[in-house]
């Protein structure tokens, strides 16, 4: 599959939340765009939603509607946990950042937005994007 769209760690959802300066403006702003995010980002974001944020399970629906809405989804395949692995092993992320960027390759996303990890980091030409750098 070959995406043109930018792919969504499960930060930049997480911001939708926000009220902190304009961050979950920003959030909006990219994800009514289009993107790509994979079922790992939406259960990260369930999971934090819930036992973090204290949100119940249909508030966390609503917005998992809006985002499935907008968004591609994507599977976690074993194609992808071994790329993932591959790429924690060789650049020493998480398993679960190596999973992250291991979906946008696969998908072929010039883009990864993320707030995690270097701004500008580059693998198999995806590039990382922080779109809070400097906020």
């Amino acid at each position: 599959m070959s995406e043109t769209r930018p792919f969504f760690d499960t930060n930049i959802l997480l911001y939708l939340l926000s009220d902190e300066d304009g961050r979950a403006d920003t959030a909006n702003g990219l994800l009514r765009s289009g993107g790509v995010v994979s079922v790992q980002v939406l259960n990260e974001f369930a999971s934090v939603a819930k036992r973090k944020l204290g949100m119940n399970w249909e508030e966390i629906g609503d917005i998992l509607d809006v985002v499935k809405a907008l968004c591609s989804v994507v599977p976690v395949a074993i194609d992808t946990h071994e790329l993932g692995i591959s790429i924690a092993r060789r650049y020493g992320f998480t398993v679960y950042d190596g999973m992250i960027w291991a979906a946008a390759l696969l998908t072929g996303c010039p883009v990864l937005y993320s707030e995690d990890m270097q701004n500008g980091f580059v693998i198999g030409g995806t590039v990382l994007r922080n779109p809070y750098a400097g906020s």
